[in-house]
């Protein structure tokens, strides 16, 4: 073997070559077409004879050079000189003469000797050095891998920001950074900033001699003397030999370079073989640049086996990976294929039909119950559709669109009506179930069953529920459905701004949909159910249209029997809707819109009814979510009214709730800290029938006297003081058990009951008063609206209203200085425009009154005053203040102080008029909120408060007037009686 391999040796030094196996060298799957290549072609055909003595560079494994006797040796080199300036040039000078080299940077892997290298060399210096090198015939450099930037990751950085980072290198800074062991290379071409090399044997760099370009010393380096006939090695050498046969069988990637040279395997030195596998293995740079560093060949052939045994497993997860890939693909395909196949035979044997002839059976059979109440045009469509769909092929986009039209068409209830409650007491026990309150909502659906009831079928109408939030607009719409019997659905238009949302889209666009009205008839399944449309007063309106426009066709009762939504393009009848429609401030929904619907004022809840609602309805719902016994708290009624009055005074009852949850979620967390729960454990287990002591019996027989096996129906077993009942249902079908057993089992079960009673600790009972309440809600969030116990001269208390219910609000006037001519008025307070004229008003008619009752008086004329509104940080406009202001501006000038009980309200005119005003009830209602005992409303809105509740009208003294004397007499008169 030994003589095998130095007899290839000796050839392939002839040639030129550092290694045997370069004469087959290939880069990828091409042979390499180098100048060097043709000139070792040539040499050997046309110098057959080699008598003369020459150098060729030579590797540094056994530490001596090749001499040959060979003839025209130096002939061949100068013709292969002038035919590539690439070829490989002899030389007289050995490669190891050469103790001074420039040092090119590499930035991926190490050179190995024997193998070629391109690089890019983009200092135009260091290129034109190296030109000048070869042309001097010294075509060395020395090939050093460049260290890795302090701080960062080989792997991690990318091979352009290395490349560009060692470009920028220069002289010293370059030195630094290069590995000590590089390659002494050979440069084979250089075309354009690529550089060919090849190396030829091991080096290391011992100093710097110029930094531009960077040159360096260097000594040639020499594998370490080793044993050939050493087994270890010889071992160790065969199984890279068996590995890299192994992996060549696997990996197609190792096999393009190295097919040529499977036949020298062979014959491969151990330094050779170990600098092979490591070169050709995908190890990163490090781990060669070890190898290449390692002078022990015995070493460096276990470094190497460790590298290509690394490649071997890598080669096998990429051989399985691809494996399970092609098994899925393949297997995807087979189904694909029987599937197909599967249709094929099913369509020839009429066992199954196509597609299409699926989708029209589908059709025609969820239009089937529906058929008869179908409109006839709706029906004309929907087979006119079902034809074309016949006609079309199912990749077609129109395909899509036309199935998805017949699948809105046939899934709307045509014809389909629920079934109504006609029956009003039955309605009136629903509505007092869910809501206290709100008579006239409740009597306005009792009226439209009554008329339902004589008619002998219901019509649909337009009901517009107004005012403030948390009195249950929204949640009064569920409870009219259930009254009526009728499907109920619910959609929210704040902020609407697309027509589309109402009207539908045109089939033409992908993605159209039909409106909301279409979608409700389909989720519902009825063409009569109860549609609450939330927040009216709240419509957009955008660049897609208006809405409010679009909702006068659907809530119009002359419209919408024969609605048209742009999707469907059939008329759809709407006239058996109820619709329920509700808003905060109907000023802001459109005039033409509110003319449609039928408005129902809902003003708020006064403190009585906040507290039954709170009794009654929050306050159970909250203690049954939040699991409380109700025997373990108890919410007092003055905390129930401290809670109204001083955290909770909106219209609504919204805030409530959500103190009253507070409180309970307080009092669950006091429970669970003392150790109580919600059911003792004893119920849950008697529950669930799960514990092993729990008398759970499904099925109890009993032997009769005659020894037959009878049926007995539901034995009670009690086993607690409570009276917890255990329901046993008998059946033939179960387990027989005797009476003996069960009887047994009871009283074991009644014992461990008694034993867990007495385990379980006594708890408090939680006592919620107007002393506590702070505890559990914190600190009262408003106080009392009278400011004042006995009302001073110029001040009057009027009355307000508010979005969130009515307010008590003072008129405060008072004078800043007096003088000649210097009659003024000032206005503070946050007025708006409509209140700042009627406080102009109020001056103008003042001073006309206090002329009339004492002319010799120029108060007005000579006073500047100052009329202010409390509080100055709330927004205060309207014109039911006049006569307050015109009261209290009299007070003033005669220095006299009204009634401390009166509050009143109402516009008044430059003569002296009173004109009716709005919000009679929440004004009423803040007024006893505020312990006024006399009212003084406008005489023409004596109506609304005759409509009034009697709870809220209780201990009020009204007056309605017509002209300010009538307020005059009222307010200063009954002061002059007193005094």
């Amino acid at each position: 073997m030994l003589k095998a391999l130095k007899s290839t040796c000796v050839q392939a030094r002839l040639l030129g070559f550092t290694t045997p196996f370069q004469s087959n060298l290939r880069y990828g799957s091409s042979p390499i077409n180098s100048p060097l290549m043709r000139v070792v072609n040539s040499n050997r055909v046309v110098n057959p004879n080699l008598n003369k003595r020459a150098y060729f560079c030579t590797d540094s494994s056994d530490g001596s050079n090749v001499v040959l006797e060979s003839k025209g040796v130096e002939e061949g080199a100068a013709e292969a000189d002038s035919k590539s300036s690439s070829a490989m040039v002899p030389t007289v000078f050995k490669p190891e003469d050469y103790l001074t080299v420039i040092a090119l940077p590499l930035p991926h892997r190490p050179l190995f000797p024997g193998f070629y290298m391109p690089i890019y060399v983009k200092d135009p210096k260091l290129l034109a050095a190296l030109v000048e090198s070869r042309k001097r015939h010294a075509p060395y450099a020395g090939a050093f891998l460049i260290k890795d930037e302090p701080g960062t990751d080989s792997s991690v950085t990318s091979g352009s920001d290395t490349e560009k980072s060692i470009y920028e290198l220069k002289g010293k800074d370059l030195f630094n950074r290069l590995h000590e062991v590089g390659t002494l290379a050979q440069i084979t071409s250089i075309q354009g900033d690529q550089v060919v090399l090849i190396g030829h044997r091991r080096l290391r760099i011992t100093e710097m001699v110029s930094e531009d370009p960077l040159t360096v010393k260097i000594d040639h380096l020499k594998d370490k003397p080793y044993n050939k006939d050493d087994d270890v090695i010889k071992a160790t050498s065969f199984e890279v030999i068996s590995t890299l046969r192994d992996v060549l069988k696997t990996s197609s990637l190792w096999r393009d370079h190295v097919q040529t040279y499977t036949q020298h395997i062979g014959d491969f030195n151990y330094p050779r073989l170990a600098d092979f596998g490591a070169a050709i293995s995908g190890a990163n740079k490090s781990q060669c640049q070890e190898v290449l560093e390692e002078l022990d060949v015995y070493k460096r052939l276990k470094l190497t086996l460790e590298l290509v045994k690394k490649e071997m497993e890598i080669s096998k997860i990429q051989e399985s990976i691809a494996k399970a890939i092609e098994e899925k693909i393949s297997g995807e395909q087979r189904r694909y294929l029987l599937n197909e196949q599967l249709k094929a035979i099913k369509k020839e044997l009429g066992l199954e039909a196509d597609d299409k002839t699926a989708l029209s059976a589908k059709f025609r059979e969820r239009l089937e119950p529906n058929k008869e109440k179908c409109p006839p045009h709706v029906l004309q469509v929907i087979e006119e559709e079902l034809t074309k769909l016949q006609l079309l092929e199912a990749s077609s986009s129109e395909f899509n669109v036309t199935r998805n039209y017949l699948d809105w068409l046939t899934a709307l209830p045509w014809g389909n009506y629920s079934d109504e409650n006609f029956d009003v007491i039955r309605a009136q026990k629903i509505l007092d179930e869910d809501h206290y309150g709100l008579s006239d909502v409740k009597e306005r659906i009792l009226e439209f069953i009554a008329v339902g009831k004589l008619r002998g079928s219901s019509q649909g109408k337009i009901i517009c529920l107004s005012g403030p939030p948390g009195v249950g607009k929204t949640s009064i719409g569920r409870s009219i459905a259930r009254a009526l019997n009728r499907k109920f659905y619910r959609f929210s238009v704040g902020g609407l701004s697309d027509v589309a949302e109402i009207k539908g889209h045109r089939r033409t666009y992908i993605g159209a949909m039909p409106g909301k009205m279409v979608q409700c008839l389909k989720s519902v399944g009825t063409a009569n159910p109860l549609v609450l449309i939330d927040e009216i007063d709240k419509l957009g309106r955008g660049h897609a249209g208006d809405p409010a426009s679009a909702m006068l066709e659907l809530l119009d009762p002359e419209q919408n029997a024969n609605f048209l939504d742009h999707y469907l393009d059939v008329p759809i009848d709407l006239s058996k809707v109820l619709f329920v429609c509700t808003a905060n401030v109907v000023e802001m929904i459109p005039n033409p819109l509110l003319d449609r619907m039928e408005i129902i004022s809902i003003a708020g809840y006064i403190t009585d009814e906040k507290t039954h609602i709170a009794r009654d309805y929050l306050e159970k719902a909250t203690r049954e979510a939040c699991g409380i016994n109700p025997k373990q708290v108890e919410v007092t009624d003055a905390a129930l009214l401290a809670l109204i009055e001083n955290y909770c005074r909106e219209a609504g009852v919204r805030n409530l709730q959500k103190h009253i949850e507070k409180i309970y979620r307080k009092i669950a967390l006091q429970l669970v800290r003392q150790g109580a729960t919600c059911n003792p454990p004893t119920a849950a287990k008697l529950e669930s029938g799960t514990d092993d002591t729990t008398v759970s019996v499904d099925a109890l027989v009993e032997e009769s006297t005659d020894g037959s096996t009878d049926k007995k129906v539901q034995e009670v077993v009690s086993t607690t003081e409570e009276a917890e009942v255990v329901d046993v249902v008998l059946s033939d079908d179960k387990e027989k058990i005797s009476a003996d057993q069960v009887s047994d089992s009871v009283v074991h079960d009644e014992t461990k009951l008694d034993n867990e009673v007495e385990e379980t600790k006594p708890v408090e009972k939680v006592l919620v008063d107007e002393s506590n309440l702070s505890d559990f809600v914190g600190k009262p969030v408003f106080h009392a609206e009278r400011i004042y116990e006995n009302t001073p001269v110029g001040v009057v208390m009027g009355l307000a209203w508010t979005s969130m219910g009515g307010s008590t609000l003072y008129i405060e006037t008072t004078h800043v200085e007096e003088g000649e001519g210097k009659g003024a008025l000032q206005l503070t307070g946050q007025l708006g425009d409509v209140m700042k004229e009627s406080a102009q008003i109020a001056h103008t008619v003042a001073r006309a009154i206090l002329a009339a009752k004492e002319p010799e008086k120029s108060f007005f004329s000579n006073t500047k005053l100052h009329l202010h509104v409390p509080a100055g940080a709330t927004p205060k406009d309207g014109p039911s203040a006049g006569c307050t202001m015109i009261t209290s501006l009299l007070s003033l000038a005669m220095n006299k102080p009204v009634r401390k009980d009166i509050a009143m309200t109402g516009e008044v005119t430059l003569t002296g008029r009173i004109l009716p005003i709005g919000g009679v009830k929440e004004k009423t209602i803040a007024a006893r909120r505020s312990q006024v005992k006399t009212l003084i409303f406008p005489a023409a809105n004596r109506r609304d408060f005759d409509e009034l509740a009697a709870n809220v009208k209780e201990g009020l003294e009204a007056h309605f007037v017509d002209e300010y004397s009538q307020i005059f007499e009222i307010a200063f008169e009954d002061k002059k009686e007193e005094q």
